[in-house]
């Protein structure tokens, strides 16, 4: 676990009582496996707020399917690009800040976001870039946001935080709400 979610861990156990192990057999024993599932179930059985209830989920994921700790993965994406992270940050911190359910799914290469289906998909591309895969049907694009084939229908390349601004934050909210 990286540094910032053992902080987390620590505050998490200082407001509960229970440990990073009690959060993570609690999640094991919901019976769930799927992220979406394990989250909502920290949130509605135990009232965590979505950013505890997800930093268990990761943790209890890994434990139950051995993956890679989801931290370990985006830190791993980041390796030699560090000053990109910020931009998975901003769009991971507005994408929290719209509320509602969703999954967030780290990979080796990307980290996704989803509902009933992918929504956006970050992927630090080059030590210059971030690319921001975005699901909007019918959008004929623009020269910014960039009709791609695959995954996403969309892209929009980020190299500064500054640029996760309102115009690519309305794409990101309304390929949340199409996603629902």
């Amino acid at each position: 676990m990286s540094e910032e979610a053992d902080k987390m861990f620590a505050s998490l156990q200082e407001k509960t009582g229970k440990s990073r192990a009690d959060w993570v057999a609690i999640a094991k024993a919901s019976g769930e496996e799927k992220h979406g599932k394990i989250l909502n179930y920290l949130k509605k059985e135990h009232g965590l707020t979505h950013g505890f209830a997800n930093l268990v989920t990761l943790a209890a994921r890994a434990a139950i399917s051995g993956e890679r700790d989801g931290d370990a993965l985006i830190e791993a994406q980041y390796a030699g690009k560090e000053h990109l992270r910020p931009i998975y940050a901003a769009v991971a911190d507005f994408i929290e800040g719209i509320g509602g359910d969703y999954e967030i799914a780290p990979k080796k290469a990307g980290v996704s976001f989803r509902r009933r289906k992918q929504f956006v998909l970050v992927e630090p591309k080059t030590k210059t870039r971030v690319d921001i895969g975005i699901n909007l049907k019918g959008h004929p694009g623009t020269d910014r946001l960039k009709p791609v084939g695959g995954m996403c229908t969309h892209k929009v390349a980020v190299t500064a935080p500054g640029e996760v601004d309102g115009e690519l934050r309305g794409w990101i909210s309304a390929a949340f709400a199409e996603a629902g």
